[in-house]
């Protein structure tokens, strides 16, 4: 009987302290990112990384369409998708950014682009495509209008290569009556 009880005593220990471990330090991005490659050569699909903050409405915008009941299902078939959080306020950075993250994002074109900003790699890590391909290379961010509906539509497609007509009339339909007036 002791030694069952110091058996879960030392349980509760390590998974408080794993706890505290996982709250107060954030993944890296580059751990995030292989993480998401990982899965991406396991299901053979592309991985769409978006770079976004917490005092970005934008990006919270795209998060909740992303993960609607609507889209869900098709962003989840043809996509990995990794957050990565960059750009935060400073009482803030340190507690929710992803350290690398800014790096990675200018790295992968996002310098100038604001939030959210999202690239598009294969299962090996090249990119295939980023939200910088509005008019004079601006950052779609979130696809509210109909040109940025169209290009984000453009980058899906571009990406996978799978989605199929209805899925794409789905995602743009959503877009459409979802945009923020």
């Amino acid at each position: 009987m002791r030694k069952k009880i110091s058996f879960l005593v030392l349980i509760i220990i390590l998974l408080a302290a794993s706890g505290f471990t996982y709250k107060n330090k954030n993944n890296s991005a580059q751990k995030i990112l292989t993480n998401s490659l990982n899965l991406a050569k396991q299901s053979n699909k592309p991985v769409m990384v978006i770079f976004h903050a917490s005092w970005c409405q934008w990006c919270r915008h795209l998060e909740d369409a992303l993960n609607s009941p609507e889209l869900e299902k098709i962003i989840n078939g043809h996509f990995v998708i990794a957050y990565i959080d960059v750009l935060e306020q400073k009482e803030k950075k340190a507690e929710l950014e992803n350290p690398g993250g800014e790096k990675m994002m200018n790295d992968l074109g996002g310098k100038d682009s604001g939030l959210p900003f999202y690239v598009f790699l294969n299962s090996k890590g090249k990119k295939i495509a980023d939200s910088n391909v509005m008019q004079k290379n601006q950052n779609i961010g979130y696809p509210a209008s109909k040109k940025e509906i169209s290009a984000f539509a453009y980058l899906l497609v571009k990406s996978s290569g799978k989605l199929t007509n209805k899925q794409l009339t789905t995602v743009k339909d959503y877009l459409a009556k979802a945009a923020p007036k």
